[in-house]
């Protein structure tokens, strides 16, 4: 078990996760020996190019990978015990009450047919063993919470009657209503706008600062994981290519796919003056036919003979910021 500098247990450690999605093709591995650690009252981000397996490895913790994915390899640590040990009553008292999740789309996650009241305090009675009383009572001040107005009111509305700010709302007030002591966010802040954005973000920030609970943050958006994140882990075709401090990797960045995404970004250097967007060449490898050694090659530009051949694995002489890349220098 790995300990931090003060000696303490992580909150959640992955050991070497891999996950497969069997097909025609054989098995394709959407996750690939994941290494990552969380302790109490942090925020993990974890970005990269969408279908790079950020949502799938996240999934896997609460044991949801979608069919026909499974975990084939590596362990899950929860406070020092191995979630694929758990039998499924047992993994049920953790899911959703120390482990909770938002997923990208609340509209697909509420149920259409039920009041937003009926939907938390359900949550509330099932996890909690609230009475009905007690589970709206609660209810009303999870919405009051996370910044619903008038919450009595709102109880009786259903998810087409909200707002999709207000459906994240929702589904963040149901995530958080057990006190979890991990936050599992997975593309929050996806296809809403800027200022509604920035408002989520906010709440999660709060409430982490309120409870201590830790976050794992997954989003594509730089500016998102760079902004509410203390550790960044960069996963690329279902690798960790990059892990380190948010400053670290923002501002010295040792993976040259992380330079890419950063050099990405448009700048305002010359106001006034239409500069060209740098993008990365080429497109995002088929987890069917992925090149030998670092399946970044393709699109790298600082790419040699080697790199066909070398291990994708972090480096360990520079734990608290590893690149996968042994040419980093």
């Amino acid at each position: 078990m790995a300990l931090n500098s003060n000696g303490n247990q992580p909150l959640l450690e992955i050991n070497d996760l891999t996950i497969g999605f069997a097909d025609a093709r054989g098995i394709l591995l959407a996750a690939d020996r994941i290494n990552l650690r969380l302790f109490r009252n942090q925020t993990l981000g974890l970005l990269g190019e969408s279908g790079c397996g950020k949502s799938v490895s996240m999934r896997s913790i609460l044991g949801l990978v979608p069919y026909p994915g499974e975990v084939i390899g590596g362990s899950v640590l929860w406070e020092g015990q191995d979630l694929s040990e758990l039998s499924r009553s047992e993994m049920q008292k953790i899911r959703g009450k120390e482990i909770s999740m938002i997923f990208q789309d609340p509209t697909s996650c509420l149920n259409p047919v039920y009041t937003i009241g009926n939907q938390i305090v359900e949550t509330l009675k099932i996890k909690l063993k609230m009475n009905s009383h007690e589970a709206r009572q609660r209810a009303v001040e999870l919405l009051d919470h996370v910044g619903i107005p008038s919450p009595e009111q709102r109880l009786n509305l259903y998810p087409h009657q909200l707002s999709g700010g207000m459906r994240q709302r929702v589904m963040i007030a149901i995530a958080i209503g057990s006190k979890p002591k991990l936050l599992l966010a997975d593309e929050p802040t996806t296809a809403l706008d800027v200022t509604i954005q920035d408002q989520i973000l906010n709440l999660l920030a709060d409430l982490r600062e309120e409870t201590g609970m830790a976050v794992i943050l997954v989003s594509h958006d730089v500016g998102v994981i760079a902004q509410n994140s203390d550790i960044v882990a960069i996963m690329y075709a279902g690798r960790i290519m990059e892990c380190g401090s948010a400053s670290d990797v923002m501002l010295s960045p040792r993976h040259p796919y992380t330079r890419g995404l950063l050099t990405a970004l448009p700048t305002f250097e010359h106001a006034g003056e239409r500069q060209p967007l740098t993008s990365i060449p080429g497109q995002p490898p088929n987890l069917a036919d992925l090149p030998g050694g670092c399946p970044f090659r393709p699109r790298c530009q600082y790419v040699r003979d080697e790199c066909a051949s070398i291990p994708v694995v972090l480096d360990r002489d520079f734990p608290e910021h590893a690149s996968a890349c042994p040419f980093v220098d």
